[in-house]
């Protein structure tokens, strides 16, 4: 459930992650707080004490670009989460998200990447589409529907990712990216209560207020059947549809993860197989 002063919640997750030394403030021995002070924050950002205060607590609730970016300068915000910030204190710059629904070329272009697992998800990270690569690619799942909730809910997610505590980190970090974009999203609030009562990670994460999107980054897998796998990954945005992403893992020619990407087809391709029919493919799967 989200917050009803998002902003203030915010500026106080920023401020404590920011130590003194790291702005050029002196230490000023034992803080009963960790990071910054209010009046700290204020200082640096040029505005008053009395009006940062109001701006936390959510009594002031139109704060002008320009405050903004002093204040995403005082906190060493980078560009994600300053934006995050800019869309929280002016929410013109909020985008309405897109439909579930996958465009029936884009399901094409998707089905067609036969080398690689493609899928496509939706503004609160649901899988709304999926090539026989990527089903295959997450055929451990109990339920291969929505990310957050399979790396947070599925026991299975602590075999299936070499390093859990950083897809947990980046998941949570993207989907702060999403709500950022896209506030007041339904099925954001619904994952985000969800996975609230239901996970004590996911609610530690989440309080942490980083904003990360995922558009790139190297994985490492351990597939049931593969084994590992170290591919890429790249998101690349559906303008037509605000709020979607293609995703798509891929391996360097010649690498360990090129070859076991061959592997995944061939499993992909012998399940997809009619009954009964057998390939030399599937052949060499089974050997």
């Amino acid at each position: 459930m989200q917050s009803k002063n998002e902003l203030g919640d915010y500026l106080r997750a920023r401020r404590a992650v920011v130590m003194p030394w790291d702005v050029g403030l002196p230490d000023g021995g034992e803080r009963r707080v960790p990071g910054l002070r209010r009046d700290e924050v204020a200082l640096l950002a040029g505005v008053s004490t009395d009006y940062y205060i109001r701006l936390e607590q959510g009594r002031e609730r139109h704060p002008s670009e320009q405050v903004l970016r002093a204040i995403a300068g005082a906190l060493r915000l980078d560009g994600s989460a300053a934006g995050h910030l800019f869309r929280l204190g002016l929410p013109a710059l909020a985008t309405a998200a897109a439909e579930p629904a996958v465009a029936a070329d884009l399901l094409r272009l998707m089905d067609g990447m036969r080398d690689v697992p493609a899928f496509v998800v939706g503004v609160a990270q649901d899988v709304l589409a999926a090539n026989a690569m990527a089903r295959e690619l997450y055929r451990g799942f109990a339920r291969y529907d929505n990310l957050l909730r399979m790396i947070f809910l599925d026991p299975f997610a602590r075999e299936f990712y070499v390093d859990w505590d950083k897809a947990a980190h980046v998941a949570v970090g993207n989907l702060r990216a999403s709500s950022s974009q896209f506030p007041g999203d339904e099925r954001i609030e619904r994952v985000v209560g969800e996975l609230s009562v239901r996970s004590p990670a996911f609610t530690g994460l989440w309080a942490r207020y980083e904003v990360r999107p995922r558009t790139q980054e190297d994985k490492h897998f351990r597939h049931p059947h593969v084994g590992e796998l170290r591919l890429h990954f790249e998101a690349l945005a559906v303008t037509s549809a605000p709020g979607q992403h293609l995703s798509v893992y891929s391996a360097e020619p010649g690498s360990a993860g090129a070859d076991a990407l061959i592997l995944l087809r061939r499993l992909a391709e012998r399940d997809s197989a009619p009954a009964g029919q057998d390939t030399a493919e599937e052949g060499e799967v089974r050997s």
